[in-house]
């Protein structure tokens, strides 16, 4: 087996479409933080997390098997664009289920804002954009608010993509701790969501 972390995406890429398969898992190994990151940014009201990481590995495997070198993209902003449209469009088809208001995709990232910019999205007008980010913006605050200080510092290594013992590392706590804050956040929040 070659080793690869001396290629390029876009090299490797081309070994892929050449018939060297071994590639793939390599590619997919290598983009998994990214997606992990991406998850962690999003909160799918109704739906778990590890749906959202899913939805992101299967965007990440489309990048994989459609990326064509010379078009003007990279592999990695091609797989960012691929990965964050295929969250996007799970989240948007929870939305038309039967339950929609319960069903409302909130990001909890600085970065990706309530109202992220892709094409399959759908077209709001600037009303409605106003409106979805004050509101994100109040659920943010009513968040830090019913939160603690420690919980809040978690909550935002957390969403950087950090898992539970990074965390419990970096803040110099046990790893049960972290990890009993992180259950308060999501009970917290899914019970201000119900309200």
């Amino acid at each position: 087996m070659k080793n690869y972390e001396q290629c390029s995406d876009e090299e490797i890429i081309e070994l892929l479409q050449k018939g060297e398969h071994s590639v793939e898992d390599y590619l997919i190994k290598k983009y998994k933080p990214m997606v992990l990151k991406k998850a962690h940014a999003m909160f799918l009201i109704g739906g778990e997390q590890e749906d959202l990481i899913q939805e992101g590995m299967i965007g990440l495997f489309k990048a994989v098997q459609g990326y064509q070198p010379g078009k003007n993209a990279s592999f990695s902003t091609f797989a960012n664009l691929c990965v964050e449209r295929q969250m996007c469009k799970a989240i948007e088809i929870s939305g038309r289920q039967k339950h929609r208001p319960l069903n409302t995709y909130i990001s909890l990232s600085q970065e990706d804002g309530p109202l992220a910019n892709t094409e399959d999205t759908v077209q709001l007008n600037p009303e409605e954009i106003v409106i979805g980010r004050e509101s994100a913006d109040n659920l943010k605050k009513r968040i830090c608010k019913v939160l603690s200080p420690f919980e809040n510092q978690v909550l935002k290594f957390y969403l950087q993509g950090m898992d539970y013992r990074k965390i419990a590392k970096k803040l110099e706590k046990p790893d049960k701790s972290v990890d009993n804050a992180l259950q308060r956040i999501r009970g917290k929040i899914h019970g201000m969501i119900e309200e």
